[in-house]
């Protein structure tokens, strides 16, 4: 997505900021070095480790609780879900308000 608004806009951006809340993710991410533990990670985490040395994006550690996306890949209790909800700013509709029939 970057790629194309770079080359419709022609204007540097900023980092793409990617919220993680695994803190040892991050730190493989961040090091350059190859240990023996991380031999079976997939092309993906290469690919996203290159990004981050080019600086393209970044890892930020937030916490488990405060994952917004959350609501649309889990099941949330009523009160998780409207914490979520509000956080990214989605209003109820008054329109579809339970109606008698």
């Amino acid at each position: 997505m970057q790629k194309i608004l770079v080359g419709l806009f022609d204007q540097r951006m900023d980092p793409t900021v990617i919220y993680c809340d695994n803190h040892s993710c991050i730190k493989l991410s961040e090091n350059p070095v190859f240990h023996d533990r991380s031999k079976h990670i997939d092309i993906q985490y290469h690919h996203l480790r290159d990004c981050v040395a080019r600086r393209i994006m970044f890892l930020q550690y937030i916490l488990t609780e405060e994952k917004d996306a959350d609501i649309l890949t889990k099941a949330l209790s009523k009160c998780k879900f409207k914490f979520h909800r509000d956080r990214i700013r989605v209003a109820d509709n008054p329109f579809l308000v339970e109606r008698e029939c």
